[in-house]
């Protein structure tokens, strides 16, 4: 019994003592991992600190994991072939099942080569190059979003500011040049574009980079996008501060690699950074990250206690953090420290030995579960929740941030979801218009708050190359003349250039160089032949801008939808659209129902109406106090409509007694005053204009006869007329406006042309002249106008748009049109009637004065009798409609009362009193007679004398004795 319990204490003791020996020397339970990073450099002495922290804390989260990593590191000396020896001592000798690194995109690729080939996971969190793909290299994974994201932030940054061009400064390596066609699209959609893009070798030295920075000094864009590693920025905006183009009106925009090292930057460098503007992933502040800050100094003070400072980590750290936890929680989910199974050898690794052949590589037999359980973990981290879609992490938040003194102010954010706007929110919402995005307050280099144009008109710069067309004929528009042995340059078009230039808040140099437009086949070559090299069409002239050997055009190109894809247009400065050109005739044309014309139909039914409108009105206010408006119906009718209608010729001559109605009448005169008036003026010019008519104003005419037309050769104009439907043979080319009068002239029948089709500025310059022969008529179609042109993205095309538009919106546009074309005015075929939207406010004052006034006539009439309607009907009839029916009988009577008839009773009453004087005795006067006088004079005085009324006659036989026979006093 002791014997048998000494022999298990016995194994027990050995197996505590080498069972963990043997566990890890055959690989159960640990996983060994490699690590390529440069250790002399910050990023690869961080990121290495940072992955023995990630190992740290996460078992110490999670005690009860069955699998360890245990960490091989080799140092890469920052250098390709020094990476790839390291890599490959991994593999082959330590047979390690991932490596996390190497440091850059350059290493990165030639690693993941050898990943391929010997299927180990290559993790990496700080090569972001984009032409690493997980397409072509599977087993290459990227902890860190790539660089093809930010070209958007950029590039929403440039179109906040309004920037148009941008020159891109970068490392010539393939990690930086790989971003360069990410922004060049990114910038492309937004409308703006890299004017240039400069490299630097990464061993520049201070002389080269100066020597670039003198050769965009001179360029107009003041726009840079810097794209490099930390150590080659550092000497460069060293260069660029003591050049003097860290001052105003210059802008600076870093991208994400060196924005997040900022902080890590020397005091130096960071000063002649100030001013620039920077986009880099967003990291949300939380308190897992602040608890590893105190950390990060502990475990900094502990590895390096030597040093004073100590530096604040880096998102590449931070990536190399979380890059190690997912690589550990990967490992324990696919079982790769459970099997006791070495790399899977050829017979030509094992005939090698330890040979460093690329052929004596091995196959991780759990490098593919490994792989599969990497891109299939998700976790929170100190970054954000790590999960990978393609083999790398996707960035969809920036942070733009503005260097000012020691440190990077925070501005704004940037997402794919909402884009530019000044604070961070989770909630996803749609993307702001341009004109809702906000940034907050920049202080930009020079310490200056202006934002920079983003471009400058060099003062000892070349002056701008503006062509011009020359052309036969038409020579209003751009003409060049040789005056002492040098062209000299006028015109309208010429002329509105420079009231465009001078409108400019700043100083444009430019000259004009001549470009001979094609006539008829031929050039037109006024200079002798020497010029064929600068001849063409409009069409040729225009691509030279797009070419680039001319800065601009000046004349009378014309916007068209095809050349927009080549340059820019500014707004229109002169009249748009196309019509034809047509010869006149005289004729008479005898027509019955001219007279109608002046009026449209809509304008003559409401003044018919209100004529009736009015003669009712009149008569409702005269009917009871008027006699004249009495008597039997049709007589009244007539005498209300003669009323009305003869105002129409102020002939009215019957009598009016309401003031009422004078108020009425007297609007309605003046209604008519200016109907008539208005009429007699359209009808003249009716009359006038007919004796000059167009021989032809219908575009199907023309095609169904078959007649011939012309034009200036436009190719424009030319599809244009064949879709309308003229056959291509009856199209003529002619050239300048003499060919066009002697063409139209002669007419289609005799070897002419029937109409000419032209843009309206060419047909306003034909006519100046000509008005009594030719004339504008037809539809008028749309066209674009001219403009002038400037290549796409051009830092001048904003300011002179807006210039073009302040210019012909203004006198001086009217100057110019007056001294070039004095007579604007062109015929038109007919004289449109007058329509009721000139007269509708004159109609509703009318219409208003005189519904008011029979409203208030009426007010006064009930008031008057109604209360008298009451006692006038039956208990039988009493009721609304019956006293209605009264009152249109109390209307009906004549209204004894008003002081029309007191009038009227007075006058009577003096004239029979003037006969009775006449016919009484001469020496006595009979007392009754004055008696009666005195009655009648009460009777005609309104005075209540029922009883005692005397007859007209003087006596009254029912009267007493004693009141015929007053006693004499």
């Amino acid at each position: 019994m002791k014997s048998a319990f000494f022999l298990c204490v016995l194994i027990v003791f050995f197996h505590q003592c080498f069972g963990d020996q043997n566990e890890e020397a055959n690989g159960n339970g640990v996983v060994k991992i490699g690590v390529v990073l440069d250790m002399d450099s910050l990023v690869g002495r961080m990121g290495n600190m940072c992955i023995s922290l990630g190992l740290e804390d996460f078992y110490k989260d999670h005690p009860n994991f069955t699998t360890r990593l245990t960490i091989s590191a080799r140092d890469s000396g920052g250098d390709v072939v020094k990476a790839a020896s390291a890599a490959l001592d991994l593999i082959k000798n330590v047979e390690v099942q991932a490596i996390i690194g190497p440091q850059t995109s350059a290493q990165a690729q030639f690693l993941s080569e050898l990943a391929n080939k010997s299927q180990i996971p290559v993790i990496s969190f700080s090569a972001t190059s984009p032409s690493l793909s997980s397409t072509h290299t599977p087993y290459f994974v990227r902890a860190i979003p790539n660089d093809s994201i930010q070209a958007k932030p950029i590039a929403s940054l440039i179109k906040f500011y309004k920037w148009r061009r941008a020159i891109v400064v970068y490392e010539d390596t393939d990690y930086r040049a790989g971003f360069i066609p990410y922004l060049t699209d990114a910038l492309s959609e937004i409308g703006s574009r890299l004017q240039r893009r400069t490299l630097l070798p990464s061993v520049a030295s201070d002389e080269l980079i100066r020597k670039e920075l003198y050769k965009v000094m001179t360029m107009q864009t003041r726009v840079f996008v810097v794209h490099m590693s930390s150590p080659l920025a550092s000497r460069f905006f060293r260069q660029v501060k003591q050049l003097g183009m860290m001052s105003r009106d210059y802008a600076w925009i870093i991208t994400d690699g060196l924005t997040n090292l900022l902080n890590s930057m020397d005091p130096w460098t960071k000063d002649s950074m100030q001013g620039v503007l920077g986009v880099r992933a967003y990291i949300e502040g939380t308190q897992r990250l602040d608890k590893f800050s105190t950390r990060w100094k502990r475990y900094y003070r502990k590895e390096y206690p030597n040093e004073i400072d100590i530096p604040h980590f880096n998102v590449f750290c931070l990536r190399a953090y979380d890059a190690t936890r997912v690589l550990a929680l990967a490992v324990e989910k696919s079982g790769a420290g459970t099997e006791n199974i070495g790399f899977l050898r050829g017979t030509a690794g094992q005939m090698a030995g330890n040979s460093t052949d690329l052929s004596t590589l091995g196959i991780s037999p759990a490098g593919p579960r490994l792989l599969s359980a990497i891109l299939d973990t998700k976790l929170k981290g100190l970054t954000g929740t790590i999960r990978f879609v393609n083999g790398e992490i996707q960035g969809s938040t920036f942070q733009i941030v503005n260097v000012v003194g020691k440190c990077e102010r925070e501005i704004g954010f940037w997402s794919t979801g909402t884009g530019i706007s000044r604070e961070f929110s989770r909630k996803k919402v749609d993307k702001r218009r341009d004109d809702e995005a906000n940034l907050g307050p920049v202080i930009w280099p020079g310490e200056s708050t202006v934002t920079p144009k983003g471009w400058v008109v060099p003062t000892d710069g070349p002056k701008l190359k503006v062509g011009v067309p020359v052309r036969k004929g038409f020579e209003e528009f751009v003409k060049v003349e040789r005056l002492d042995g040098r062209p000299t340059t006028t015109g309208f078009s010429v002329d509105v250039f420079d009231a465009v230039v001078k409108a400019l808040p700043y100083r444009l140099e430019y000259e004009f160089l001549p470009f001979f437009i094609y006539s008829n086949s031929t050039s037109f070559l006024p200079f002798g032949d020497d010029n064929k090299s600068e001849a063409g069409t409009y069409n040729d002239l225009v691509y030279q801008v797009f070419l680039g050997k001319y800065d601009a055009v000046v004349g009378d190109v014309t916007i068209e939808a095809n050349r927009w894809r080549y340059v820019d247009f500014t707004p229109p400065y002169t009249d748009t659209g196309m019509s034809m050109i047509v010869p006149m005739r005289e004729e008479r044309v005898s027509r019955a129902l001219t007279f109608l014309k002046p009026f449209t139909w809509e304008l003559g039914m409401t003044t018919a109406c209100f004529f009736f409108f009015m003669a009712f009105v009149v008569w409702v206010l005269e009917h009871r106090i008027n006699e004249d408006f009495r008597g039997p119906p049709s007589e009244q009718i007539g005498r209300a409509l003669y009323f009305s209608f003869s105002t129409l010729v102020f002939a009215h001559r019957d009598k009016i007694t309401s003031n009422l109605t004078r108020f009425v009448v007297i609007l309605w005169l003046f209604v008519v005053l200016i109907l008539t008036n208005s009429y007699t003026a359209n009808l003249a010019s009716i009359l006038t204009v007919e004796q000059l008519q167009p021989t032809v104003t219908d575009v199907q005419t023309l095609i169904d006869k078959g007649d011939y037309v012309g034009h200036q050769g436009s190719y424009f104009i030319e599809d244009f007329l064949k879709k309308l439907g003229f056959a291509g043979s009856k199209l003529k080319v002619f050239d300048t406006a003499e060919e066009y009068a002697e063409a139209l002239s002669k007419g289609s029948s005799h070897g002419g042309v029937a109409a000419i089709f032209d843009e309206i500025p060419y047909i306003k310059s034909f006519l100046l002249n000509r008005t009594k022969d030719f004339m504008m008529a037809g539809p008028t179609y749309r066209t674009g106008g001219f403009g002038f042109v400037f290549p796409k993205n051009s830092p001048l095309f904003s300011d002179i748009s807006s210039a073009v538009l302040n210019v012909t919106g203004g006198e001086r546009m009217d100057l110019l049109e007056r001294k070039w074309f004095p007579q604007r005015n062109t015929n038109s075929p007919s004289s449109k009637g007058l329509n009721l939207d000139r007269f509708w406010g004159l109609f509703l004052i009318v219409g208003t004065a005189s519904m008011g006034t029979l409203i208030i006539f009426f007010m006064g009439f009930c008031n008057e009798h109604w209360n008298r309607t009451a006692t006038e009907t039956t208990p039988m009839n009493k009721g609304f409609w019956p006293r209605i029916v009264a009152m249109a009988k109390h209307y009906d009577e004549t209204d004894l009362s008003s002081h029309t008839f007191r009038r009227k009773q007075r006058k009577e009453g003096e004239t029979e009193e003037n006969r009775d004087v006449s016919l009484a005795p001469s020496v006595t006067e009979n007392p009754l007679s004055s008696h009666a006088k005195t009655e009648r004079l009460s009777i005609e005085d309104g005075s209540p004398h029922h009883s005692n009324s005397v007859s007209a006659d003087g006596d009254d036989d029912d009267a007493p004795i004693q009141e015929r026979h007053a006693p004499t006093p």
